[in-house]
């Protein structure tokens, strides 16, 4: 067993990235869901979102779950199956209605926007 297991009901986790214009850490508080050994986010704000922008120019990130931090990798799920199975995790950890105010249902939340693996 890794070090996310014990650590997978927990609420939220905390991300850092490095800023893409600044090169300074920005931490996010993050829902997170935990399958075969890595870590998955999604980007209810899309791919505009600082934190995605910011990991997309570099992929080295740092992750705090309680009282443990390390270093990983993160990369964008494009594999359609891999895609389903987190919006599945992430829809049986996580249920909430949406937020309208930027149009996001919790369908689209589950499985349209985009999610990120991070590996250690």
């Amino acid at each position: 067993m890794g070090w996310l297991e014990p650590h997978a009901e927990e609420v939220n986790c905390y991300v850092t990235t490095t800023g893409r214009r600044t090169g300074r850490p920005h931490e996010i508080e993050i829902w997170f869901g935990v399958l075969d050994g890595r870590l998955y986010l999604i980007s209810g704000n899309g791919p505009t979102a600082d934190w995605y922008l910011n990991l997309m120019a570099e992929p080295d990130v740092t992750v705090r779950i309680a009282d443990e931090t390390h270093g990983g990798r993160a990369r964008v799920v494009e594999d359609p199956d891999e895609r389903q199975r987190v919006g599945v995790l992430m829809g049986d950890k996580y249920v909430w209605g949406g937020d309208p105010d930027i149009g996001l249902t919790y369908q689209a939340w589950k499985f349209d926007v985009p999610a990120v693996a991070i590996e250690f």
